[in-house]
């Protein structure tokens, strides 16, 4: 069995083995990471060898830390790292290189639609009928868009959002409120198999995910990191947001969409959008004004080729085939916007 892991931020572990008996055997490490003492490694090896299959990363990673001789360092791998690889292997997941990846970059589409898409194409992905996906979004209006389990009227000014003429969605993805103009706005969503992210746990597929644009952020001169659970902030502030959603139905994927804010009238959004001191609260500021720095001011760049340089950064890691959506595709997210997600049941879900 084979396991990589990109640790995020660092290097890559590698971790070939066998699984014998419910155990571990055969354990070798390896990677990009640098080690010291050499030694070192022999003993990375030799804690996992014997080790329970069923230990999860944690577990695997104490083994790994207990075993390290005094003194040892490790740079651009950790204990927890070896752990998700041994557990990738185990999984037997499949790596970005393996997968043949589309892109999508279509014309301005309004809100419930871009809602449909995202849950057709991750279903094709799912059901194996169309390759991992990256889709570009354009926004044809301004939108808010809240989590799958927010409260509509605790996230939005309903009297601000019809001011600005702006249009409410919930999306299939948990997490928080998205405040979206179209120009200021950078949205897009991967949907890839559920074993791109086996051995991951639900924390750790974000930043796994999410890894190549934390490095071409970092070739624009942003220096980038994820905060947990699903920002990617900088010194300055955030800049983006990320959601997921599992898809069970064939062999499963998961749907990752990030916003990112290029530009942004803070004004405005705090006019729509119920900020509430609780959830400023572990932001380490006091006012929501502060929490967003768009990459127009870190970059210097115009917005077409901030999505240049993100799709290049993409592509020059993995591949990228230049796809579009199918009429069948886009007859079916069509009717799922007019039934779904342009709804008011939909949308006042959870009221």
């Amino acid at each position: 069995m084979h396991g990589e892991y990109k640790v995020p931020g660092g290097k890559l572990v590698v971790v070939d083995l066998e699984e014998e008996a419910g155990a571990l055997r055969g354990v070798r490490v390896s990677g990009d990471f640098f080690l010291e003492p050499d030694e070192a490694l022999d003993a990375v090896n030799g804690a996992l060898e014997g080790a329970p299959a069923d230990a999860d990363a944690a577990a695997l990673a104490a083994r790994v830390s207990a075993a390290l001789p005094p003194g040892a360092h490790l740079f651009g791998v950790t204990p927890e790292g070896i752990g998700i690889a041994v557990r990738r292997a185990l999984a037997q997941a499949t790596e970005w290189a393996a997968h043949d990846w589309r892109l999508i970059r279509t014309a301005p589409q309004e809100p419930a639609l871009h809602m449909a898409l995202d849950e057709v194409l991750t279903t094709e992905v799912a059901e194996g009928r169309r390759p991992p996906t990256l889709r570009i979004w354009e926004w044809a209006a301004p939108a808010v868009v809240i989590g799958s389990f927010q409260s509509l009227r605790n996230e939005v000014d309903a009297e601000g959002a019809r001011r600005h003429g702006i249009t409410v969605v919930r999306r299939i993805s948990g997490g928080g409120a998205m405040f979206i103009e179209p120009g200021n706005t950078i949205t897009y969503s991967l949907s890839v198999p559920q074993s791109l992210v086996s051995g991951l746990s639900f924390a750790d597929s974000y930043a796994y995910l999410d890894d190549w644009v934390l490095g071409a952020l970092g070739e624009m001169g942003v220096r980038a990191w994820y905060q947990p659970l699903n920002d990617i902030a900088t010194e300055a502030g955030k800049i983006a947001g990320a959601a997921q959603k599992r898809i069970v139905s064939g062999g499963g994927a998961v749907l990752h969409h990030v916003t990112m804010a290029y530009d942004i009238d803070a004004d405005k959004m705090t006019e729509v959008l119920r900020i509430g001191r609780e959830k400023l609260s572990d932001k380490g500021t006091a006012s929501a004004k502060k929490r967003v720095d768009p990459l127009r001011r870190q970059t210097g760049l115009g917005r077409e080729e901030v999505i240049d340089r993100l799709v290049g950064a993409f592509r020059g890691r993995y591949g990228l085939t230049e796809d579009a959506v199918t009429d069948e595709e886009l007859a079916r997210a069509e009717q799922l916007a007019r039934t779904k997600f342009a709804t008011p049941e939909w949308t006042a879900r959870v009221p």
